[in-house]
């Protein structure tokens, strides 16, 4: 059960919060993607049509799912927005995944609506016979840029013709909702198996936005901050921390629909006093690799926030270098909607994720989920009112990762700091056992990415005869350095059995859609 203390009063659901910001903000801009930009007014209108459309749609009722599949363009918001106030069970889809990718979610979900780009139809069409999709919404990228509308085609509706025709139609009450009834499924990444959807409800959405706008304090002003957000908005760290929080605030989100063209980033960032930047260890090496980023104005710039994967001090120094701000980092979860704690702004222990966030109380366990004593470390494991209702339709992988007192268990390993902050120490399927030694991949990472030469690093384990396992990097470089060198570095930092015994330059890391180095690709190539 949610923790209603921390619900705003007169609030029931995630759309009535939604609700309510759109009418207290009204004339200021909300989203702003490729040019143009739409007032919180605007979003209001356009999503009550979009939500009046779907609640008078056959065959759609309340608590059913619809999937949105879109990138960061001016549709996504408006898509979930009017989902939400149509009554209806958002399912974020990662707009990149293959069609096989599409089957398993749709399927699993139970999906009866989809909202997809018309460029992913393609895909979906392969894979509709084996899905329970009866209605679909198709738009293009630049639908809601001009005058222009894309035309329903066959049993495929046009997005801006449903706008159009929701506007005749009247918006339904919805029924009473509770905070603990599901209004999203966030499906996990899969790394450790297929994936699943975590039930993530009214009140851990609410309560997280809340939690996080708790640390962040006065210094984030209502209704004067301008926020990039390059992540994807169906990734649960942009979802909640800008689609919910940073809205709820007031501000001005610029929307990146593509953020591995550098160049296009940089000249869409350009016109907009930014105050706020959410970002991760990689786009923070990238950008500030990019000569016409370093040229840019930062004189606002007073928030950097971090999450979804290990923040590296190399990715710290230099962006304080190039921006002169500071990189506050943050951990969380698919299932914890996402935040569990969090730095304070302007006051951040570098190397931590900080302290746990209102009202969330984490445990480090040992392999029996016994609290560990003192300083050791221990998996991670969190209790609080945006800890997931479970997974969707998966009762015993559910019972998998809750203790017998209520923990999620992250699947992290971590040590608490004296302040009472959390360090994140690495994965535990990621971890590489040297002759019974715990190695961490992300020690050894960090300590090869402070080397001047190298850009990225990723460290797996490989199969040893002598020691069971040896470690293995992967680095990217910036110009050409020897193995000797590196191992002469490691050795600076890293005791024998962690410094790598192999080393492979490569053009890129295997990455996800967010940024994150995807070890797994590389022990399945190696």
């Amino acid at each position: 059960m949610s923790d209603q203390s921390l619900i705003p009063e007169g609030i029931h659901s995630l759309p009535d919060y939604i609700e309510q910001k759109l009418r207290a903000y009204g004339a200021l801009p909300a989203y702003t993607a490729l040019g143009k930009t739409l007032s919180f007014r605007e979003v209001d209108e356009k999503s009550v049509a979009l939500a009046s459309w779907l609640q008078h749609q056959n065959g759609l009722n309340e608590g059913d799912r619809i999937a949105i599949q879109l990138p960061n363009i001016l549709q996504n918001p408006i898509a979930v927005y009017g989902a939400l106030r149509a009554g209806l069970v958002v399912v974020n889809t990662n707009p990149l995944y293959t069609a096989k990718e599409m089957a398993h979610q749709f399927k699993d979900s139970g999906a009866k609506a989809l909202i997809i780009l018309s460029d992913f139809l393609p895909k979906y069409e392969e894979i509709k016979h084996q899905t329970q999709i009866e209605t679909v919404i198709s738009t293009g990228i630049g639908d809601l840029l001009s005058d222009k509308a894309s035309p329903t085609e066959g049993d495929i509706y046009s997005f801006t013709e449903v706008l159009q025709a929701g506007k005749e139609l009247p918006l339904k009450a919805r029924s009473k909702q509770n905070v603990d009834d599901v209004c999203m499924l966030q499906y996990t990444g899969g790394t450790t198996g297929v994936s699943k959807g975590a039930a993530l409800s009214h009140g851990n959405i609410l309560s997280n936005s809340v939690q996080t706008l708790d640390r962040l304090g006065a210094s984030f002003e209502e209704g004067r901050e301008v926020v990039v957000c390059p992540l994807p908005l169906y990734h649960i760290y942009a979802f909640t921390v800008c689609m919910m929080t940073f809205f709820a605030k007031g501000c001005l989100t610029v929307l990146i629909p593509n953020p591995r063209d550098l160049d296009a980033f940089v000249s869409q960032m350009k016109p907009f006093p930014i105050t706020t930047f959410c970002g991760l260890n990689t786009l923070f090496i990238g950008l500030c690799q990019h000569a016409e980023f370093k040229q840019m104005n930062f004189a606002n710039l007073k928030l950097t926030i971090s999450g979804g994967t290990a923040l590296t001090q190399a990715a710290v120094d230099i962006w304080k270098e190039v921006t002169t701000c500071s990189i506050t980092e943050g951990y969380g979860l698919s299932e914890t909607a996402p935040v569990l704690t969090f730095n304070q702004p302007g006051n951040e222990k570098v190397g931590t994720v900080g302290p746990p966030l209102l009202g969330t109380d984490i445990q480090l366990l040992d392999e029996n989920d016994q609290p560990v004593e003192g300083d050791e470390s221990g998996q991670i494991a969190a209790k609080g009112p945006q800890v997931m209702l479970g997974y969707w339709n998966r009762e015993e992988e559910t019972k998998k990762v809750m203790t017998q007192s209520g923990y999620f268990k992250t699947g992290d390993v971590g040590v608490r700091t004296e302040e009472g902050c959390i360090k994140i120490i690495d994965r535990l399927k990621d971890l590489v056992i040297v002759s019974g030694f715990n190695v961490y991949p992300n020690e050894v990472e960090n300590v090869l990415a402070s080397h001047p030469c190298v850009l990225e690093a990723a460290v797996i384990g490989k199969s040893d005869e002598r020691t069971g396992e040896r470690v293995c990097a992967f680095i990217t470089v910036s110009e050409t350095v020897s193995e000797d060198a590196l191992i002469s570095h490691c050795k600076k930092s890293l005791t024998g059995y962690k410094v790598p015994k192999e080393f492979h330059i490569v053009q890129e890391l295997p990455k996800s859609t967010v940024g994150k180095v995807l070890r797994r690709e590389l022990r399945q190539a190696s």
